[in-house]
């Protein structure tokens, strides 16, 4: 199985899969300087034991000393419930600020309400900064601006850097479709109008996503085009919003839960940060029952 590619342009893009999630993480770099950010690292959990580690963390960190990258910036697009982030381990090796759009604080209140954590900050204080939509910042001379995507969740946002689009839980390949749209926060109508924001864009876009599911056991995929993804997502080709709305509730109604997101939420609102050891030491989750009403069983 292929678990890396790269993609050279400006910005130069490495991708790297990992197969327990089915996630992508990025290196995103200026050929030009040097400079780089890493967008939507995974920080390794085992829901069997309770185990974490950072192997794939640690492989982005070693693939940036190779390359001799300084990390400008380390991004999450929104709080994934399929995956803890690394963004606060890799911002303890290297030093870079975490940033994530301004919106996180809608998902936090939500969590917040759901795990009954009345402590909990949630005006996204975790990060070292918000982005405000059409906000832009720097990758060492590439220019990165910010779209917001809501309806995957309230928070998602799209990464624009130079010619490329991150766009994570919006689309996927288009032989897999677009995301789901059923999670707290999440709507299916929204969710149609970012990504008709994403086909605004010009026809050569490179088109980045945040995870693949190999259909038909193919090798794993996360890079297209614009055009690419208006004239064949299979979700997308003869629709029009209401049908798409119709077609993604319908779908989603039949899809059981990530098995992580009970878990990866209450770490992912915090961007990143595990829950600090209690009196023994130990670090513990907290999953509570029957709060996501609905959803489909295994």
């Amino acid at each position: 199985m292929r678990t890396f590619r790269h993609s050279p342009g400006k910005p130069d893009i490495a991708g790297f899969f990992d197969p327990r999630t089915f996630s992508v993480q990025y290196v995103v770099s200026d050929p030009e300087t040097q400079c780089c950010a890493i967008i939507d690292p995974v920080l390794d959990f085992d829901e069997k034991s309770g185990a974490t580690a950072t192997h794939h963390a640690d492989e982005l960190l070693a693939y940036v000393a190779k390359q001799g990258f300084q990390v400008a910036w380390v991004l999450d697009t929104h709080p994934h419930a399929d995956h803890f982030s690394a963004a606060q381990y890799l911002k303890q090796k290297t030093g870079a600020p975490t940033a994530t759009g301004g919106c996180v604080t809608r998902v936090q209140a939500l969590w917040k309400a759901l795990y009954d954590w009345p402590d909990l900050p949630a005006d996204g204080r975790q990060w070292d900064r918000l982005f405000s939509a059409g906000e832009t910042f720097q990758i060492g001379e590439i220019e990165g601006r910010i779209m917001f995507s809501p309806g995957h969740t309230p928070a998602s946002i799209t990464y624009l850097i130079g010619d490329a689009a991150f766009v994570h839980d919006t689309l996927f390949q288009p032989d897999s479709g677009t995301a789901r749209a059923d999670f707290p926060g999440g709507d299916a109508r929204q969710l149609w109008q970012s990504i008709q924001s994403i086909l605004a864009l010009p026809d050569d876009t490179r088109i980045f996503t945040g995870h693949d599911y190999m259909p038909d056991g193919r090798e794993p995929q996360w890079e297209s085009t614009v055009r690419e993804q208006r004239q064949t997502n299979k979700h997308l080709v003869g629709s029009n919003e209401d049908a798409y709305v119709a077609m993604r509730n319908q779908r989603d109604s039949t899809l059981p839960m990530p098995k992580l997101i009970l878990s990866a939420l209450q770490v992912n609102i915090r961007g990143g940060a595990l829950p600090e050891p209690e009196a023994n030491g130990r670090r513990y989750l907290k999953i509570p029952l029957d709060a996501l009403k609905g959803a489909a069983w295994d």
